[in-house]
C-alpha cells in the first residue's frame, strides 16, 4: 500500500488527466521551485468576471471549430504561444513542444532568442512554426525561418520603425506583440503589421490582456485579425477571448507544463483538452462556428 509521501510525488499516466491544472499539478512535481514559478498559474480575477449567457434547444451537431487566420486553415483557434529556452522545462525543448503541437494540429509560435540554434529554427520552420523577434539582431533568424518555410513572424520590442522595415522586405504576415492601447494598435497597423497579439508582454500595464482586449478590437474594425495572450488555461478563458473579439488565442503555461510533465504527449494532451472543452462550451452556448460567437455570448461584470 502506497503512503501519503508516495501519492504526493506520483506522476499520473496522460491520459488520466482531464483538465490543464491537473497538468500544472504533475509539472511542479517533475521541476524545481524557481521553475515552477514560470509556469504557476496566473490571477484568474478578470476572467472570473466574465460569464457566459448559454442557450438552449440550439442544433450543434454541425460543431466547427476550424479557423482560417493569415491564409491558412486551422483546426482550432488555439495557437502555443512562445516561452524562451524551453529546455529549462524538458531536455528537447522547442522540438518536443513542436512534437505536441503537431499531434494536436496546432500551430506554434518559437521565441527565437539570439541563442537560439539556427539548424533547428531551420527545421522547425520547415514543421510551420511561426517565430517571435524582439530584436533586430534576430530579424536575419527570421528572414532564414521565412525561407525555410515559416508562415508568420510575431515581432515586440522593436521600435514602429524597425517593424515597419522589417514588414516591406518580408512575404510573409508582421504580426505586432504587445498591444495593449487602441493608440498602438494604430502605429502597428500604420507600421505594417497584419495582425496584432493583445498582450502585455513588455509593457507596464496593471491590466490584464483580456480586459483591454475588447477596445483595441473595436479600433481595429476588422482592418487585421486580433490575437491575444495571457492566462488562458481553460476552453472557458478561450471561448471569452473569442466572444470579446480575439480571431484566436495563444497560450503558453498549459502546454509548457504538459512538456515538462510529459513532453510531447502531455502538450498534446493539454492542447487536446483546451479544444474539448471548447467545443462543449461552444455547444452549451448555442454556438456552431467561430462566426457565431460575438459579445451577446457574455457578460461582463464589474466585482
Amino acid at each position: 500500500m502506497q503512503n501519503a509521501g508516495e501519492l504526493a510525488g506520483r506522476i499520473a499516466p496522460v491520459a488520466e488527466l482531464l483538465n490543464t491544472y491537473e497538468i500544472g499539478a504533475m509539472a511542479q512535481r517533475k521541476v524545481d521551485a524557481a521553475t515552477w514559478a514560470l509556469l504557476a498559474p496566473a490571477d484568474r480575477k478578470a476572467f472570473d468576471r466574465i460569464t457566459f449567457r448559454p442557450r438552449l434547444m440550439v442544433n450543434t451537431t454541425g460543431l466547427n471549430l476550424t479557423l482560417e487566420l493569415f491564409g491558412e486553415k486551422h483546426f482550432a483557434p488555439i495557437i502555443v504561444g512562445p516561452v524562451s529556452r524551453q529546455k529549462r522545462f524538458h531536455a528537447e525543448g522547442e522540438l518536443e513542444m513542436a512534437k505536441g503541437a503537431a499531434a494536436a494540429k496546432a500551430a506554434m509560435v518559437i521565441a527565437a532568442d539570439s541563442s537560439f540554434p539556427l539548424d533547428q529554427i531551420i527545421s522547425l520552420a520547415k514543421a510551420g512554426a511561426w517565430f517571435q523577434v524582439s530584436t533586430e539582431g534576430e530579424m536575419a533568424k527570421a528572414t532564414q525561418a521565412i525561407s525555410a518555410g515559416c508562415k508568420a513572424i510575431c515581432i515586440t520590442g522593436t521600435g514602429w520603425r524597425a517593424l515597419a522595415a522589417f514588414a516591406k522586405t518580408v512575404q510573409v504576415p508582421v504580426i505586432a506583440k504587445g498591444i495593449m492601447t487602441p493608440a498602438d494598435a494604430e502605429a502597428a497597423i500604420g507600421a505594417g503589421a497584419k495582425g496584432l497579439i493583445v498582450s502585455s508582454y513588455n509593457t507596464t500595464s496593471k491590466l490584464d490582456p483580456i480586459e483591454v482586449l475588447p477596445t483595441i478590437v473595436d479600433a481595429v474594425k476588422g482592418r487585421v485579425p486580433v490575437l491575444v495572450d495571457g492566462g488562458f488555461r481553460r476552453g472557458s478563458d478561450i471561448l471569452k477571448g473569442l466572444a470579446l473579439g480575439a480571431r484566436a488565442i495563444l497560450v503558453a503555461r498549459a502546454p509548457a507544463c504538459g512538456l515538462a510533465a510529459y513532453g510531447a504527449p502531455g502538450v498534446q494532451r493539454a492542447l487536446e483538452i483546451l479544444q474539448t472543452d471548447l467545443g462543449r462550451d461552444m455547444a452549451m452556448c448555442g454556438k456552431v462556428d467561430l462566426t457565431a460567437i460575438g459579445r451577446d455570448t457574455v457578460k461582463i461584470h464589474r466585482f
